[in-house]
């Protein structure tokens, strides 16, 4: 009995984080969520005391998906520092497959819409966001230790790399395409590259030594 009724939360926050994706918080229904689930509203009422409540819990499952996502990913074997950090944002471009909604941030799009209206729903999101860049910052951290930029602290960088990220999104939304989003990664890679002394372009243009 305990395993359903936490299957049936968990089928919860999953809706809720697919139509919050999809459609905004505004227009999520508690009914929408119910029935995406396939839980009865009665079940909804056993975990959730309201709306609001479900979606601060969904921001904390979010941040655990997100957790073990990137906990698991390619890169993390490879031995440099830097081509870590590179592999991160090459494989930020592979996750942009798909619809948008399969793809963009439950916590960067519960954000706008309700940064002023539900701050506790604000809050939750963005400590999800917070996580992610406290990741990120250790991964920089390890890359300034062999590459140092004067005046750089892989705080800024992070939130930088997550701007980008989150505004990607945005431009994708409002051009209703991949595209600008993965070009926006791509000046993104390239950025990371220069920005620690590293050129792909440089590198195959130079002759090999004779």
């Amino acid at each position: 009995m305990a395993e359903s009724a936490e299957n049936s939360r968990t089928r919860l926050l999953t809706a809720t984080i697919d139509l919050v994706r999809a459609n905004g918080y505004a227009a999520t229904r508690v009914d929408d969520v119910c029935a995406a689930a396939g839980v009865t509203k009665g079940s909804f009422f056993h975990h959730f005391a309201s709306k609001e409540d479900l979606a601060i819990a969904a921001a904390g499952h979010w941040d655990d998906r997100a957790s073990r996502l990137f906990a698991q990913a390619p890169y993390l074997s490879l031995p440099e520092a830097l081509d870590r950090l590179l592999g991160y944002v090459a494989f930020r471009k592979e996750l942009l497959a798909g619809d948008i909604r399969e793809w963009s941030c439950y916590a960067g799009t519960t954000i706008q819409e309700v940064h002023e209206t539900y701050p506790a729903i604000r809050d939750a999101c963005a400590e999800s966001i917070t996580h992610h860049v406290a990741m990120l910052r250790a991964m920089i951290d390890d890359v300034l230790r062999e590459h140092p930029v004067a005046d750089m602290r892989a705080e800024s960088l992070a939130i930088h790399i997550q701007a980008v990220l989150q505004g990607a999104f945005i431009m994708a939304k409002a051009k209703q395409g991949v595209a600008a989003a993965r070009d926006s990664v791509d000046h993104l890679y390239r950025y990371v590259e220069l920005l620690f002394g590293r050129s792909t372009t440089a590198r195959k243009r130079k002759k090999p030594a004779t």
